[in-house]
């Protein structure tokens, strides 16, 4: 079974190298891990073609040949409408999944960083969300992933969980590269105002994923970027630094909509804000502004 290796140019011969084995070949986030991989790493990209992370023999097989340091699990179910009738994939790719690998991780003494998210929580809150507050998901996708993080926590109760929200990349599907198709095409936009959250660069993300990868710190985290914003906000900051970036060729009206004037199968929480203070403190890092991110990665779509 073949599997795609990369290694960091600027590692010196012969330098003490980790091992680390990332699940999820093709989603955003491990695009974003593949570019920014540090130095004096080795890591190896598994696809769900590659690898059935469901199949706890196929996992455990694969953990036990590779002999990682460590594990970053960035592979994930995240149709979110979907999961409302296809419950058993979601919980198969979001439950299962997380606790084989943690079990495998276990068994050859390797760390885990697993990936989780802000729907875990109900969000009827109205402060920010920490590790410790209290998960209640209302949709099937939050509680499948709520289903892998007590998974991984019981297997395996060194892993690092890191809870995140508005994922977005210059690669893949997301509400980013979304905007800027609709704004091209259409002649007015309405986005829903009334859920309030933080978007998160996956690059951002990938980077704290490597640092979490090598320092274990042991628990649930949680990770996004600074700042607070409405799904409006998000795409009206996106068309104005699109626009100004010579990404969008004409401007559109976008109209603050309520959540009641979209409905989709699955209930989203209100207010997902996280704070990652935790996780800044124990990897010594700053998250950056939502918007700042924002440019950077428009800056990428430049190029």
């Amino acid at each position: 079974m073949a599997y795609s290796l990369k290694l960091t140019a600027n590692t010196p011969e012969g330098a003490f190298l980790m091992y680390i084995l990332i699940i999820g070949k093709n989603g955003q986030l491990a695009y974003e891990l593949a570019n920014s991989i540090p130095a004096g790493i080795t890591a190896r990209f598994v696809s769900s073609q590659e690898l059935d992370i469901s199949n706890q023999a196929a996992v455990h097989t694969l953990i036990t040949a590779e002999q990682p340091d460590a594990v970053i699990n960035a592979a994930a179910y995240t149709a979110v409408d979907k999961a409302e009738t296809e419950q058993e994939q979601a919980f198969n790719i979001n439950a299962k999944g997380p606790q084989y690998l943690a079990e495998a991780c276990q068994s050859i003494g390797a760390h885990l960083v697993q990936v989780s998210t802000d729907f875990v929580f109900d969000g009827t809150a109205n402060t920010p969300y920490t590790p410790d507050s209290t998960p209640n998901p209302v949709s099937v996708y939050g509680s499948s992933k709520l289903a892998g993080e007590r998974g991984v926590q019981q297997a395996l109760p060194s892993a690092t969980i890191i809870r995140t929200s508005w994922v977005y990349s210059s690669h893949g599907n997301n509400f980013v590269k979304t905007m800027l198709r609709l704004m091209n095409e259409k002649e007015q936009l309405g986005v829903v105002a009334d859920q309030i959250g933080a978007p998160t660069w996956a690059a951002g993300l990938a980077r704290v994923c490597w640092q979490a990868a090598q320092q274990k710190p042991a628990g649930i985290y949680h990770w996004s970027d600074a700042g607070v914003a409405s799904w409006y906000d998000f795409a009206v900051a996106i068309q104005s630094l699109a626009r100004c970036k010579g990404l969008l060729n004409k401007q559109i009206p976008v109209n603050a909509i309520e959540t009641a004037d979209y409905p989709t199968p699955a209930k989203r929480p209100s207010y997902s804000v996280l704070s990652s203070s935790s996780l800044q403190q124990a990897l010594n890092i700053k998250s950056v502004h939502w918007r700042e991110q924002l440019n950077a990665m428009l800056n990428e779509a430049l190029v």
